[in-house]
């Protein structure tokens, strides 16, 4: 087993939201998402995969399917698979977020 340092993932672009991914095997993916200012990312979704968003840093507002609210530090939230996911930054402060699917999404994603 080796360790990985969320920490080494995290930096944040100008432009756009930033992705790096965290683990990924054949039944599992995860990958952290850092936001600033207005970023923000989606509507994403994949049919055959369940997503469990997590906040790591800051405040982010989520809007899963229909439902939308606002998540800060520690919390989390499910994701059916199917249902469309956005993602946006909801403080002046940057945001990171985990984003954790099983299994995998299709590469279409």
């Amino acid at each position: 087993m080796k360790p990985r340092d969320m920490r080494d993932l995290v930096w944040f672009d100008d432009d756009d939201a930033r992705t790096e991914v965290l683990f990924e095997t054949e039944r599992i993916w995860s990958q952290l998402i850092c936001l600033q200012g207005s970023q923000g990312l989606g509507p994403i979704s994949d049919a055959g995969s369940d997503a469990i968003v997590s906040v790591l840093a800051g405040e982010v507002a989520v809007q899963i399917g229909k439902s939308r609210t606002r998540m800060s530090q520690w919390h989390s939230a499910l994701v059916p698979a199917g249902t469309e996911l956005t993602i946006r930054n909801a403080s002046e402060e940057p945001a990171v977020v985990q984003v954790t699917t099983a299994p995998p999404p299709s590469p279409a994603v």
